[in-house]
């Protein structure tokens, strides 16, 4: 009976853990700045379809293009506390699960994926706040150079060519996760929308399903990249987000398609901003 009684205390202070305000405030300023970070990507993505050369389109890209930029500074330390925010919102529900969901099978699932993201921003936040240290951009490269020695790596092992291509799979199985939600306006049920203004409630749905299917065709395209790369065994086929659009560039109406990409991650950039205000946490 003991054992029963602090088993049911413990359960009692992870929800209340889950449920603390300041955990909310963190997951709001998070989706502030991965929107800050998506309206970046489009308009370096825009940036290669009118052929101006600049910086790499994708997150390392804007994080350097936020640094050069007027009030670089303060754009990069809100950046920061944004990623920094949006981990420990996604640890928490790693930690504390999904007190919404009853089902224990997903919610089992969705607390794996939960610390998965918490991992990915928090490096992103550790990236970015390095960035901000040194005063200048990151030398790291962008994410198709970064993708190529990482596949180049892996294809080295026991097993490699597999490896890459259940990476590719599951890209492309992401991708397609991501279209089907924006299709079938699945993130409505995250937003709250009986406190929004009707003009921003229609908003929120066609920049929440442009932009999903915007990330899934963009995730697809570069896990099919990864196939190829594996099967191919040619590493320099991998690409990241950057070589993704690039690869969309060089095809028949490129830069056309490129320029609708951008507008498609711009507006999830969009969606992101007005989930920082009415996402249901």
């Amino acid at each position: 009976m003991a054992v029963e009684a602090v088993v049911r205390r413990a359960k009692r202070g992870a929800r209340r853990a889950g449920n603390s305000e300041w955990l909310d405030r963190a997951a709001r300023i998070g989706f502030s700045g991965r929107g800050l970070l998506y309206l970046m990507v489009a308009f370096l993505a825009a940036s290669i379809a009118l052929g101006r050369a600049g910086q790499s389109a994708d997150k390392q890209g804007a994080v350097q293009s936020l640094a050069g930029s007027p009030f670089g500074t303060f754009l990069l330390v809100g950046l920061v506390a944004g990623l920094t925010g949006l981990g420990l919102w996604q640890a928490g529900e790693a930690l504390w699960g999904r007190t919404s969901e009853d089902n224990d099978a997903k919610r089992t699932a969705k607390r794996a994926a939960s610390a998965g993201k918490a991992v990915l921003y928090l490096a992103l936040a550790v990236s970015t706040a390095s960035v901000l240290l040194s005063g200048k951009g990151s030398s790291g490269g962008s994410s198709g150079q970064q993708e190529s020695t990482w596949t180049a790596r892996v294809l080295e092992l026991p097993a490699g060519r597999l490896l890459v291509v259940l990476a590719g799979v599951a890209l492309v199985a992401a991708g397609g996760w991501l279209v089907a939600r924006g299709v079938r306006r699945k993130f409505e049920k995250h937003l709250n929308t009986g406190v929004m203004p009707a003009p921003l409630r229609r908003a929120s749905t066609v920049v929440g399903l442009l932009g999903h299917v915007a990330r899934g065709v963009v995730a697809g395209l570069a896990g099919l990249l990864l196939v190829k790369a594996a099967l191919d065994y040619d590493p320099q086929e991998a690409k990241g987000v950057d070589g993704t659009l690039r690869t969309i560039a060089e095809q028949p109406y490129g830069k056309v398609l490129l320029l609708l990409a951008a507008a498609g991650l711009a507006a999830f950039g969009l969606f992101s901003l007005i989930e920082a205000r009415y996402r249901r946490l």
